[in-house]
C-alpha cells in the first residue's frame, strides 16, 4: 500500500484508480461490441458485465469497440451477450 493510500484510508490512489494492491488474476477475454459512442456507453456496458458472477474487472473503450473482461473462470458467451444486450448494445464476437 502506498503512503497516499494509507493517508486516505482508502484503496483508491490519488489519481482516482482503485485496487487492492494485488495483481488481478484470472481469465481475460476481449470482446467487440457495436454501438458504443461515449463514456456513458462504456459505463453502461461495464455495469452490466460487472454484475455477472465471477467478473473481477471490465474495461470498455467506445473508440475501439473493445471490451476487456477479466473473470475468475471462463464466462458463458450467451451470458455476456445477454448482459451487453441489456445495456443496449450488440456483442459481435471476440476481438
Amino acid at each position: 500500500m502506498t503512503a497516499d493510500q494509507k493517508n486516505s484510508g482508502s484503496c483508491c490512489t490519488t489519481d482516482g484508480s482503485c485496487h487492492s494492491g494485488a495483481a488481478v488474476e484470472g481469465v481475460t477475454t476481449v470482446y467487440t461490441v457495436t454501438g458504443m459512442t461515449c463514456g456513458h456507453c462504456e459505463g453502461a456496458v461495464s455495469e452490466e458485465l460487472s454484475a455477472l458472477p465471477g467478473v473481477t474487472a471490465v474495461k470498455a473503450v467506445a473508440a475501439t469497440g473493445e471490451v476487456t473482461v477479466t473473470s475468475t473462470a471462463p464466462l458463458d458467451e450467451e451470458a455476456v451477450r445477454a448482459a451487453i444486450d441489456e445495456a443496449g448494445y450488440e456483442l459481435t464476437g471476440r476481438a
